[in-house]
């Protein structure tokens, strides 16, 4: 007699209390119903990381896993493509710069946003883990939005309308840049693109701090150097361990972080001899108020 296999049911799992939560029982790669979408979906903005558990994506495979979530935008960078697929990047420890160098990845690893120096940045950043060394390589996301919220008084009102100047990478980090992006930046055109250093989420209502230290160029009535102090300052003030969660991969896991009220960060403890081999998908997300 066949038995029919029973189908694994999607269950969804708080990591910690103010950040971060676990997918599990669900197959990307298959079509999902509206209901299912919209629970993933929600559960990615209420608790800021989602990991869902053992995908198995080629690279146009995790495109269509990523637009479930929204309609995706190039990265900006367009030296590392994942093959075949225009909209997913590579994150690697193997990318070479065009001078055959290594990018100076560990000095320039900050909390950041992505791409602040555009318009409408993304709202998701998704990654999925391809290849991983034995240990480390973890990816970090904090919830600005609690930091936020448990700042003093005064902290909220002295950065509450704040504007930050952003450019594809700050001066005060050109002596760590890669050179690629350097030059990229030099043939620019236009001014910086100015945005909210607090910015309010569209769906939810909730204010967070939002940033990239190596794109802010400076905070408006600031100079470059004393803004890269003060958001050093804010960010000691802000973060919290319990805001905090470090995502240690395994193969097959991808990770959602909801930009609009979180900052990211690279992990680089690991054995750089061993390849960690990261795509990425970015979703479009809206002007930044």
């Amino acid at each position: 007699m066949n038995v029919l296999a029973k189908t694994p049911v999607m269950r969804i799992t708080k990591i910690k209390d103010h950040i971060g939560a676990e997918v599990t029982g669900v197959d990307l790669t298959k079509p999902i119903d509206e209901e299912t979408r919209q629970r993933l979906y929600d559960a990615a903005v209420d608790n800021v990381a989602l990991v869902i558990r053992d995908q198995k994506f080629t690279p146009a495979q995790y495109a269509n896993a990523a637009r479930l979530f929204g309609e995706l935008m190039e990265d900006q960078n367009r030296r590392y493509l994942a093959p075949g697929e225009p909209m997913v990047s590579t994150l690697s420890n193997h990318n070479k710069d065009s001078q055959g160098n290594q990018a100076k990845v560990v000095k320039s690893a900050t909390w950041h946003t992505d791409h602040t120096n555009q318009e409408f940045p993304p709202k998701f950043t998704m990654l999925y883990a391809v290849e991983l060394p034995d240990s480390g390589g973890g990816t970090g996301v904090c919830n600005m939005r609690d930091a936020y919220e448990a700042l003093p008084d005064d902290w909220k009102a002295r950065i509450d309308g704040m504007k930050t100047a952003n450019t594809l990478i700050s001066s005060a980090r050109t002596d760590i840049g890669n050179p690629d992006i350097l030059r990229d930046q030099q043939n620019a055109k236009g001014g910086p693109m100015i945005h909210p250093l607090v910015r309010t989420h569209p769906e939810r209502g909730t204010k967070a701090i939002w940033f990239h230290t190596g794109k802010t160029e400076k905070i408006l009535g600031m100079e470059p150097q004393e803004t890269q102090d003060f958001l050093a300052e804010l960010l000691e003030t802000a973060m919290r361990p319990e805001f905090t969660y470090v995502h240690e991969y395994t193969l097959g896991d991808m990770l959602i972080v909801d930009n609009r009220s979180a900052l990211h960060k690279a992990g680089f403890d690991y054995d750089h001899s061993q390849h960690r081999l990261l795509y990425r998908a970015l979703v479009r997300g809206e002007r930044p108020e």
